[in-house]
């Protein structure tokens, strides 16, 4: 919610909440780029650029935020999709689509307040990848800091 200003931004007013396939998002990790180059992730700057320009997804860790938007110390990945990957999850990615509007406005209000105990947010489980997702999308934590 924090990066479309909780339905607030221009352009992002509508949030959609999207049930995809699992075995799709692990297409998606598996193929994923990552937006910048790091030498723990690609062996020379010439094998990212080549890897980017020929994928569908783009993947980034940000930090994570907190209801209000001040950053946690967490990282939350961010995964974009173009061209075929995006054709390819509208047309067999996607299990349900909801429209969280209102209830993202209702919600607004409490995450700028002291009393985020009343927020209503998703149940939030830890998420374990397949092990070549995981290889691919994992960050050495201890280098973030």
């Amino acid at each position: 919610m924090y990066r479309s200003g909780w339905g607030t931004k221009p352009g992002q007013e509508y949030i959609l909440a999207l049930t995809i396939k699992r075995d799709f998002f692990e297409e998606i990790l598996l193929n994923a780029s990552w937006s910048s180059y790091t030498s723990e992730r690609y062996k020379t700057h010439e094998e990212w650029k080549s890897h980017v320009q020929n994928t569908n997804v783009r993947l980034q860790w940000d930090p994570d935020h907190l209801p209000n938007g001040d950053k946690e110390t967490r990282k939350a990945i961010q995964l974009g999709l173009k061209d075929n990957m995006l054709s390819r999850l509208n047309d067999e990615g996607i299990i349900e689509i909801n429209n969280v509007n209102k209830l993202v406005e209702e919600q607004r209000h409490i995450a700028f307040s002291d009393n985020w105990e009343t927020l209503t947010t998703p149940l939030e489980q830890i998420y374990t990848p397949s092990k070549n997702a995981a290889e691919n999308v994992l960050i050495d934590t201890a280098k973030q800091q």
